[in-house]
């Protein structure tokens, strides 16, 4: 087993000309955490609505093969169209995000990505794992390609199984991770020494590297606890070819344009159901 880690981090933080000293902030915890917060971004009332529309979107999935995949015992994800999630725009528009998004992946980043797991009563403990492989920049110049922002449909407490995330992990390489995802359970110590729950409340957002160490932790609670999951990329990162997220004309007529701009979506005259390509095998392989 090579328990070596030869991912390159960039020999200075990529920042942007001009950059705010909160977004010289943003890069510095994503580049050294992976991981940023905001807390009370949204309203109690816009997150009711957004696990309304997620609870809607998962019944709907359960009636096509495939329209939610597991991600383990008693978790699934789901991935679902704009138009699905009336606050769309409001998170889409969001300053924060916004701003996180062109400070890390450039003025021209693409939404690709609109989804939710949700890790119900009796979800077991996930391996330690990332979202897909380094991709082969970050593994040339370290430089982070993707973010993935979450927002929690609750207020998360410990019984719910909190996501775990061991911060720094993000640029860890080695030819030991299966499917150059999974570290060998040789590597969890390293993992579970860094390890940190996250408890966001409603209304919350984070902003994330997908390439930094993480897993869902069990549920012992008797409420599921929904995770809106948005995925943006920097130009040609390539991850909206694992994705079927479109939108309608009417939809795409009705955003404003900084928002229409940011969307490589096709528009389609009448939205299907998802079905989902991201698959994380092992992710069903690992429960304990």
């Amino acid at each position: 087993m090579t328990d070596t880690f030869t991912a390159v981090k960039p020999e200075a933080l990529p920042v942007p000309e001009g950059a705010s000293a909160e977004a010289i902030e943003w890069i510095e915890g994503l580049y050294g955490d992976g991981i940023i917060a905001r807390k009370s971004a949204f309203s109690r009332e816009w997150t009711i609505d957004m696990a309304e529309d997620v609870y809607k979107a998962f019944h709907q999935a359960l009636r096509v093969p495939r329209g939610a995949v597991g991600r383990g015992r008693r978790r699934f994800y789901v991935e679902i169209h704009p138009e699905q999630l009336r606050g769309f725009v409001e998170l889409v528009d969001h300053p924060w995000v916004r701003g996180v998004c062109e400070a890390v992946l450039g003025p021209d980043y693409q939404i690709v990505e609109l989804g939710f797991d949700i890790p119900f009563p009796g979800a077991r403990d996930q391996p330690w794992h990332r979202d897909f492989r380094m991709p082969e920049e970050t593994k040339r110049t370290g430089r982070l390609t993707s973010l993935a922002f979450n927002l929690t449909a609750v207020d998360t407490v410990e019984e719910m199984g909190p996501f775990e995330i061991a911060p720094g992990t993000q640029f860890d390489q080695s030819d030991s991770f299966d499917h150059e995802m999974f570290p060998p359970r040789e590597l969890y110590p390293r993992y579970e020494e860094r390890a940190v729950r996250k408890y966001p409340k409603m209304g919350d957002i984070s902003a994330r590297s997908a390439l930094t160490i993480h897993h869902g932790t069990r549920n012992d609670s008797s409420q599921p606890r929904p995770v809106l999951v948005l995925g943006v990329d920097a130009p040609g990162a390539g991850n909206a070819e694992h994705h079927d997220m479109a939108m309608t004309r009417a939809f795409r007529d009705s955003l404003p344009e900084r928002v229409r701009a940011h969307l490589v979506c096709p528009v389609v005259d009448e939205l299907t159901q998802i079905e989902q390509k991201h698959d994380i095998e092992g992710l069903m392989m690992g429960d304990a």
